[in-house]
């Protein structure tokens, strides 16, 4: 299912303007952002419309091919013991940066900053929420609560973060390599590149950076320089580690911490280069990593 999340954030990231203002998340730092604007509400309008005819596109477009059996009567389905929650982190991922893309675009309109990440927020929230609920009338998934509470925690962590320190500070981010496992079960874990980089979870990676000049704004630690928390998961062959185990596998969790790179808090003048940092910001720069799992430490001289 993460595919469908993973579209809708193209979708998002597809109408961005190139243009920016300011450095980090840039409408924060804007210096002109305390002062009272007065919103272009032919952009503003502009930009409802467009998020509203995307978005119903893309749900009437899904509604048609991703659902191949008939609607049934609503039901839930539990699945948090499913792939150790990594597939939970990767909801509150996807709504996140949602909210962060869309948050920056309405800010362009000349909207308050705190309309801007409200708005956000709410579009991190509700660009998930329909999905849910076609899942609940479908006989192959079914509603799922686990989905929606991470739906709802990765706008309150971007939502939360601005309104209580006026900037971002942890920024969670994605990595992804390629494993061996999706040979094994390649109608689940991906039959090419493009699907296994999507739906094997072995080679998913979502971490959570921060830079401690952030928490320590007089401490001589560069501002572009993160530390990374990082989470996966190996030998998951199978949804539940009941099934993986049957398969001949030893499924456990892997959580590493390493270094990153805050894409936004280098200086630059080139719009287009702050622009491309602002997007990028959203995957973790490979950089060397201490692993620890059951299996003990272990340390990557380049992981990602």
């Amino acid at each position: 299912m993460i595919l469908r999340r993973f579209l809708f954030l193209v979708l998002v990231i597809s109408i961005y303007p190139v243009s920016v203002r300011g450095e980090g998340e840039i409408y924060l730092s804007n210096p002109d952002s305390t002062q009272l604007r007065r919103p272009n509400y032919r952009q503003l309008h502009g930009l409802f419309a467009a998020q509203t005819a995307l978005y119903a596109g893309s749900l009437y477009g899904l509604s048609k091919t991703w659902y191949k059996n008939p609607l049934v009567r609503f039901n839930i389905a539990d699945d948090t013991h499913e792939w150790k929650q990594l597939d939970k982190v990767g909801h509150l991922y996807t709504a996140y940066q949602i909210s962060r893309h869309t948050a920056q675009m309405y800010s362009w309109t000349g909207v308050s900053k705190k309309q801007a990440v409200i708005y956000g927020a709410i579009s991190g929230f509700f660009f998930q929420t329909p999905i849910e609920i076609l899942d609940g009338f479908s006989s192959d998934y079914g509603f799922s609560p686990g989905d929606m509470v991470a739906n709802l925690a990765g706008p309150v962590l971007y939502a939360g973060q601005v309104l209580l320190w006026d900037e971002i500070r942890i920024q969670p981010k994605f990595s992804f390599h390629y494993t061996t496992l999706a040979q094994q079960r390649p109608e689940l874990l991906g039959s090419n590149k493009a699907e296994r980089w999507l739906k094997d979870y072995n080679g998913q990676t979502y971490w959570f950076s921060w830079s401690p000049r952030s928490f320590f704004p007089e401490s001589n630690w560069p501002a572009w320089l993160c530390l990374s928390a990082g989470y996966g998961i190996h030998d998951m062959v199978a949804g539940e580690t009941a099934k993986s185990i049957e398969l001949g596998y030893r499924p456990y969790r892997q959580y590493y911490l390493s270094l990153d790179v805050d894409l936004t808090k280098i200086k630059t003048r080139n719009k287009f280069v702050r622009t491309v940092g602002f997007m990028l910001n959203s995957l973790k720069v490979p950089a060397p990593a201490l692993e620890f799992s059951q299996r003990g430490f272990s340390f990557r001289p380049i992981y990602y």
